[in-house]
């Protein structure tokens, strides 16, 4: 009888720490998306002239928003990408 509510103790432990975790994942899931849109939109509207590598992608899809103004800025300003 012991065995049994510990189990379910620790399942009941288990979904709250996987909603938590699919809580913070989708936020980061869709500052991605949305950073990684703003880069596409900047470059068809305002024809920036930004380059899609690795770099690129990467800085927008970790940084999300802010990264891509980072890297919209960088390359506005001739330092990078």
């Amino acid at each position: 009888m012991a065995i049994e509510i510990i189990v379910l103790i620790l399942a009941i432990l288990g979904v709250i720490a996987a909603y938590y975790i699919f809580k913070t994942a989708t936020k980061l899931i869709v500052n991605t998306v949305l950073g990684l849109i703003l880069l596409a939109v900047s470059n068809i509207v305002f024809n920036a002239g930004i380059d899609y590598n690795i770099y690129t992608v990467l800085v927008c899809a970790l940084g999300g928003i802010p990264g891509a103004v980072l890297v919209i800025l960088l390359h506005m300003l001739g330092i990078a990408f």
